[in-house]
């Protein structure tokens, strides 16, 4: 099939484009760019005042699958992924049972074959189970497919097995993403340590859990030389330590949620447990301190942290409510209503954070318009306003702090090799 894009404002930072031009995809790949083309397709699509850009990639989601089908599964959270302009996902493995051996590996990516609307990539445990106690079939998921290693969800606490983990990776060129938030201080916490969480009565979670695990992680990464990914940045501390590590010339790279991005634990007030994540929403000066590190590049990659529950899971108190909500549809119109329309970063910076720096850190194909490069791509109208509602998401999750949001900006359009998959906000069916 042929699909022509015409008319549409290009921003491509793999290229520094950023022009009005016409793409013609084809086979699954991008065949020709230029101004105006004069050639036939099978469809064309005006994008005429509206953005096209590579296809945005997700490096963070929960997928659920396997075992936690009840929260989200393959088909659902893929076909969220693509309402959200999302055209690539790498689901995290704290599954049941966790994704810790290569059938596991090859399991998903068979099952995103056939019912994934959206390219799927699937990391592997660290640990057996992530209990934090053995190493995992490494060497198996990485020949079956899996192109990094986490415990996300937990910290791999045991600092030899880490180390070990590290060294073990770099046979096979694979990094590690670590959720680095220390569990001794973590685990009896419920928010952010600070005023709100001391007006309130609730035990919070000092930031310094946060940056003493980060430390640990950047020390190990400039011993081994192996790549070490920071999952889900939220403290100005640890944004500093980052920042000192690649000063060093250390191998890190880490990624900032949009939660964080746009959040502060004022939200908590409510007790909305939408707003209970981990790690915690932080206060102002931490928040300003993610997005300093994301505008000068300590921080690398914008993500979701999509993690789903059952409405009956997250109907609960707060303190007694599981971490997470849902963030694939709302992680493009959040973005560019609060970080792009107040002029705190272009366009373009906002594209390759969500799409050309993720496909360049993890070696993924996408994350550029290029001729003869996958034909997966977003489109966006960034002036559409729209009000965030749950009752039209497609995740089984829809929990969610954005209920309500006004926004400006959004996916109008999300095409996975060469085919659209979602058009003015509806999935196309298979």
């Amino acid at each position: 099939m042929k699909l022509l894009i015409k008319n549409g404002r290009v921003v491509d930072p793999s290229q520094n484009l950023d022009e009005v031009m016409d793409l013609l995809l084809e086979d699954g790949k991008i065949a020709k760019a230029g101004k105006k083309l004069n050639v036939s397709a099978d469809r064309t699509y005006d994008a005429a005042g509206k953005v096209v850009a590579p296809g945005f990639i997700d490096m963070h989601v929960h997928l659920r699958e396997p075992g936690v089908e009840a929260k989200e599964n393959l088909e659902t959270g893929t076909m969220a992924a693509a309402a959200g302009g999302i055209t690539t996902v790498a689901c995290m493995p704290n599954t049941k049972p966790a994704i810790h051996s290569s059938i596991i590996v090859s399991g998903i990516r068979e099952r995103a074959r056939e019912y994934g609307y959206v390219n799927v990539q699937v990391i592997g445990a660290i640990t057996m189970d992530e209990e934090g106690k053995s190493l995992a079939e490494i060497g198996d998921m990485a020949r079956a497919g899996a192109i990094a290693f986490s415990d996300d969800g937990k910290y791999v606490q045991g600092n030899r097995l880490f180390l070990n983990a590290a060294k073990y990776v770099q046979s096979f060129g694979k990094p590690i993403i670590s959720h680095s938030i220390d569990q001794e201080f973590n685990n009896d916490g419920y928010m952010h340590e600070g005023a709100v969480s001391a007006q309130l009565g609730v035990k919070g979670i000092p930031s310094i859990a946060e940056d003493i695990a980060v430390a640990r992680d950047c020390i190990v990464a400039g011993y081994t030389g192996t790549h070490i990914h920071i999952a889900h940045v939220a403290s100005k501390g640890a944004v500093d330590i980052i920042r000192q590590a690649k000063a060093k010339g250390w191998p890190v790279t880490a990624e900032a949620t949009v939660h964080h991005l746009t959040l502060t634990d004022e939200a908590c007030r409510s007790f909305d447990t939408a707003t209970r994540v981990s790690p915690p929403l932080r206060s102002q000066d931490h928040v300003d301190a993610v997005r300093g590190g994301l505008k000068d590049g300590t921080l690398d990659i914008i993500v979701t942290d999509h993690a789903p529950h059952a409405p009956h899971h997250k109907d609960v108190e707060f303190t007694k409510a599981p971490n997470g909500f849902c963030g694939l549809e709302t992680s493009v119109g959040v973005v560019l209503t609060d970080l792009y329309h107040t002029g705190l970063f272009t366009l373009s910076e906002i594209v390759d954070k969500m799409s050309c720096s993720p496909a360049a850190l993890f070696g993924l194909p996408g994350g550029t318009l290029k001729e003869g490069a996958p034909a997966d791509l977003t489109i966006l109208d960034t002036e559409k306003e729209w009000t965030v509602d749950p009752d039209k998401f497609y995740t089984k999750g829809k929990a969610t702090p954005y209920k309500g949001k006004h926004c400006k900006g959004k996916a109008v359009a999300t095409i996975v090799a060469g085919q659209i998959v979602m058009e003015d906000g509806v999935v196309c069916k298979k």
